[in-house]
């Protein structure tokens, strides 16, 4: 009888057992869009963060700064909470790097070519590409030429979207590159092919999960930041509660 209040008191201190507990060690890398700005096509508001919530979320990532990477670094090793950004809107600039600086938290901004060039709101314009570039903790990553998926393309408007998006940023920001993640998530294995051919060393997709070390650097899952996500719903995500979303993709 013992015995068997011993075992179910296992068994209850293991169901209720963070997530973080249980899961073998990773990395966790999120993904940001605006804070602050509308996003073009963005019909649901659901990739916007206001600025107040925002702070929310650095605030709750402070409190975890001891497991904060740069995302080369966690990738690397396989564990740790990386901070990304798509599409390079301006507020990343004006609004988020300020208080990511500030707290001391690296985090890479993911650009598109043809948006930095045109250089028309909400997105950065080369000018501001390099400011943002040249804080500390900052990485900058490609994110195609134009946005499209990378699926659809051709042989040659691959190379176009990758090897030269890659040359011209670094070019323009004079250092080099070698992230990249992929617009709209559109990966597949000839896609993945020619990232690695182009010369980048870690390549980020959009289904939900974790990195571990061992696991392909050129297919990294992150996890969707949402509008609406304040600092329990981030918590919870950076544990691997919703991780069921990977199903849906």
């Amino acid at each position: 009888m013992n015995r068997m209040k011993l075992l179910l008191g296992d068994l209850a201190s293991v169901a209720f057992m963070p997530v973080a507990r249980l899961s073998p060690p990773a990395c966790r890398v999120l993904v940001y869009h605006a804070v602050g700005s509308v996003v073009p096509g963005d019909h649901k508001r659901i990739y916007s963060l206001s600025p107040a919530r925002f702070e929310r979320h650095v605030r709750w990532l402070v409190s975890v700064a001891s497991k904060t990477t740069a995302l080369d670094e966690g990738v690397r090793a396989g564990r740790g909470i990386a901070i990304t950004f798509d599409d390079g809107y301006r507020d990343t600039l004006v609004v988020a790097a300020p208080r990511l600086v500030r707290a001391g938290l690296p985090f890479t901004v993911f650009v598109t070519r043809e948006h930095v060039e045109n250089g028309v709101a909400p997105y950065l314009s080369c000018d501001e590409l390099r400011e943002l570039a040249a804080l500390p903790g900052v990485t900058i990553g490609a994110h195609g030429r134009t946005h499209r998926r990378l699926t659809d393309c051709t042989k040659r408007e691959l190379d176009d979207e990758l090897t030269g998006t890659r040359a011209w940023l670094s070019d323009l920001l004079a250092k080099p590159i070698t992230t990249m993640s992929y617009p709209h998530g559109a990966v597949d294995g000839r896609v993945r092919d020619a990232v690695r051919a182009a010369g980048f060393t870690v390549a980020a997709c959009s289904k939900f999960g974790a990195h571990h070390a061992g696991d392909d650097p050129l297919l990294v899952p992150r996890t969707d930041v949402w509008a609406r996500d304040g600092a329990c719903r981030l918590a919870a995500k950076v544990h691997g509660r919703w991780d069921w979303m990977a199903l849906r993709s």
